[in-house]
């Protein structure tokens, strides 16, 4: 393969379109086709001096969570297996975990993996106290733009 481009066949010096506004004391970051924000490589470094808590999930339900501050990871895992974290410190919000309505292992259902979204934006919400709403996003200017990914 080419060094050149990446798995997708996008040329290293790609670009990703992200939107972003001001929600309170955060800013909420939005990519439509891109895992940067969960990106360690990228993440860690950007939540130098404050935090940064994102949510990926890919059309083939590939999914992250990501808690970070000041360059550490806090808390990463897979929200469809809320069991395998890992970070500085992993089981610091087991609580608001199973309030945000992960299922561990003891209590899987056959609903746990559609759930794990819902429980991904409320665990965020429990983080920063910002709520992801349809209408925030239809309602919100977000400036635009994109950066480069390669």
């Amino acid at each position: 393969m080419d060094a050149a481009f990446d798995l997708l066949g996008r040329s290293a010096n790609a670009r990703q379109f992200i939107a972003m506004t001001t929600v309170g004391d955060w800013t909420l970051l939005i990519e439509p086709n891109g895992c940067l924000g969960v990106s360690e490589e990228k993440a860690l470094p950007a939540s130098a001096g404050t935090r940064w808590v994102s949510h990926f999930v890919d059309i083939n339900g590939l999914d992250s969570f990501l808690w970070a501050e000041d360059t550490a990871k806090r808390l990463m895992f897979e929200p469809g297996l809320p069991d395998h974290r890992c970070g500085t410190t992993p089981d610091e919000l087991l609580d608001a975990m199973h309030h945000s309505g992960f299922q561990f292992w003891d209590e899987t259902s056959d609903t746990a993996e559609s759930l794990a979204t819902e429980a991904a934006f409320a665990l965020a919400e429990h983080l920063t106290g910002v709520r992801v709403t349809p209408e925030l996003l239809r309602d919100t200017t977000f400036v635009c733009g994109s950066t480069e990914i390669g």
